[in-house]
């Protein structure tokens, strides 16, 4: 998996977890987010809290095992349980 600079400081990106596993968070990869992307446009995926997403993500962390990724609104990340994608569920 290949992960690229956010555009956030470093050090906050340090300190980020995933809220439901803890586990570290970085930013997801262009590669990856072009499949993440891709899923959204067939339609069926959610996230957590039950919603179908309809717009395509434009940056968004992942946690360090490549299963959740938690989309990033305006640069700010949004690290709200309802609102990640269990990506592992849709990448096959």
């Amino acid at each position: 998996m290949v992960f690229v600079e956010a555009d956030m400081d470093g050090r906050l990106l340090e300190i980020l977890c995933c809220p439901i596993t803890r586990r570290p968070l970085l930013p997801l990869g262009a590669d990856v987010l072009v499949r993440v992307n891709k899923a959204i446009a067939g339609g069926g995926v959610r996230n957590h809290g039950g919603v179908e997403l309809q717009e395509p993500l434009t940056e968004a962390l992942v946690t360090s095992e490549g299963d959740l990724v938690y989309p990033l609104v305006d640069g700010i990340p949004v690290l709200l349980e309802e609102a990640c994608i269990n990506w592992a569920a849709y990448n096959h």
